[in-house]
This record gives C-alpha cells, sequence and structure tokens, in this order.
C-alpha cells in the first residue's frame, strides 16, 4: 500500500446509519472499536441506529453534483464513507486515531482507483453531492468538521458521494451479466460506496448522486450499470428501483455466508450507447 506523504486534517465522525449500497474499499476492520462486520475488504452496510436525527431540509440551489479530483474533495468523500459505512462504540479507547486511519486507507485506495493503479478497473469516478458550509446548521456540526473543504475560496461540505467503476466484476461480488462478449469489458460498469450524510436524508442526495452518475457512464459508452444492495435494505432498494434499475440476480446465500455479511441482489439499468469519451 501506497505511503501517504502528507495527509490532510483529521476527521471528527460518529456512528453511521443508513447507506444505500455496499461499499468497496480497502479498509478492514478491527473489531475493537467497530461494531458491524469482520476483517473484509468491503465496507459493511451500515446498520440500522435507533437513534433519532433531525433531517435538515436544504436549499438545493446551492447544491453541486459533480466528479472530484482534487485530494482534499476526495479526502472528505473518505471521511463521508467512514463515519457513514460503520457503527463506532464512542466510548472506546483511541476512537479518533481509528477513524483517522480508516479515511486514509480509503483516501488512498480512491486515488489509487482514479489514478488507474488498481488492477481489473479500467476507469474510476468519484461523485460527490456538495453545499456550502453557511447552509449547513448547528445540528451538522460534526458533518462539517468531518467532511469540508475548501473550492475557489469558499468552505464546501461533501453531503452524498458515490464511486463509478468501469470493470467487470468488483472483487467478492457476483458480476453482471450484460452486455456479452468483449463488449462487457468497456460497457459495463458497477455503483460503489454509495452514500448520504444521515443529517440531509430525506432531501432526494441519493436520487441526485445516482442520477449523475448515469449521465457520467453513459458519456464513457457504458450501456449497462449495475449496484449491489443488502436484500433488507429497503431504502437502498426503493433509490435504486424509482432510479430506474430492476433486480437481476441475486447472490448465493452459500457466499454471504461465506463472507459474514447480509445478502445481496443485484440491480441493473441500460442505456443506449450515444457518446463515447
Amino acid at each position: 500500500m501506497t505511503t501517504l506523504l502528507s495527509l490532510p486534517p483529521p476527521s471528527s465522525s460518529s456512528s453511521s446509519s443508513h447507506c444505500f449500497s455496499t461499499a468497496f474499499s480497502s479498509c478492514h476492520q478491527p473489531s475493537v472499536v467497530v461494531t458491524t462486520g469482520r476483517p473484509t475488504r468491503f465496507l459493511p452496510v451500515a446498520a440500522t441506529t435507533t437513534t433519532t436525527h433531525h433531517h435538515q431540509q436544504i436549499d438545493k440551489s446551492s447544491l453541486t453534483v459533480a466528479e472530484a479530483a482534487e485530494e482534499d474533495q476526495l479526502w472528505a468523500a473518505a471521511c463521508l464513507r467512514v463515519r457513514s459505512f460503520y457503527d463506532f462504540q464512542l466510548s472506546s479507547y483511541g476512537i479518533q486515531d481509528h477513524k483517522r486511519y480508516l479515511a486514509e486507507r480509503e483516501f488512498v485506495a480512491l486515488k489509487e482507483r482514479i489514478a488507474g493503479k488498481r488492477e481489473d478497473f479500467k476507469r474510476v469516478s468519484c461523485i460527490n453531492a456538495t453545499l456550502p458550509l453557511s447552509q449547513l446548521s448547528s445540528s451538522a456540526s460534526d458533518l462539517c468538521a468531518a467532511c469540508k473543504f475548501t473550492s475557489n475560496g469558499e468552505d464546501r461540505v461533501v453531503v452524498g458521494t458515490l464511486d463509478l467503476n468501469q470493470c467487470l466484476w468488483l472483487p467478492e461480488e457476483i458480476a453482471g451479466t450484460k452486455p456479452e462478449g468483449i463488449e462487457a469489458e468497456y460497457r459495463r460498469a458497477y455503483l460503489s460506496n454509495v452514500c448520504v450524510a444521515r443529517e440531509l436524508h430525506r432531501n432526494g442526495l441519493g436520487y441526485d448522486i445516482v442520477a449523475k452518475s448515469k449521465i457520467v457512464a453513459e458519456k464513457w459508452g457504458i450501456t449497462d450499470l449495475y449496484v449491489h444492495v443488502a436484500v433488507d435494505n429497503e431504502p437502498a432498494k426503493n433509490l435504486y428501483l424509482k432510479s430506474g434499475f430492476i433486480h437481476e440476480n441475486d447472490e448465493p446465500a452459500w457466499q454471504a455466508r461465506f463472507l459474514d455479511r447480509p445478502r445481496r441482489i443485484l440491480l441493473w439499468i441500460g442505456f443506449p450507447c450515444t457518446n463515447e469519451s
């Protein structure tokens, strides 16, 4: 694994809530502080929490949904993923150091995927939804501290994120079947790491980042887009079905047991190739 020579400021995150998909990462989860899952190459789907959160309504006129390239925005996205895909015991010793470690691992892995340094990934893009810091209320102070970056002199916050992966399959996941033949290597893609800050649920941000990913995928010449989701993750399934995805396949029960995780289903959407970069 590449060693970071300099790192962005540490994050300050807290326990997680529902996320929209299984997340692909290089992160591992020491069980001393993480309450879900086991050591694996994939972040777990975050568990349902009994905590009631205030959901701030936002002004979408200031929302930006775009591909991210700058390192500080990628770092903010990595921090959002850690606070979304893990449940933490906040009283555990060294919790902040562990959160930073997880964010660093995801940050490095994300940069490597985008740079084309990961085998079997032809192209990867990180798509973020961001808002000006000034638009977020005091109830989102933890989010602002963890996921802030600066763009053109303005402080902004990553409030939603996903990866678009052009590849034949994601490691440890069932593969799509469309298209067939040599075209599959160039025309198939998957969504991963799909999450929205819990403080801003019910604002349609999940639909916004998925819609942007479809635009980028068509620009790449992708004809078949896939996403994996846990069978019991109803909010995620609703999001994807309302976004046009349909069921294609189910993960075998034995595979889910072997990987010690909830069983996945594979959803698909197709669109014609009208432009290729």
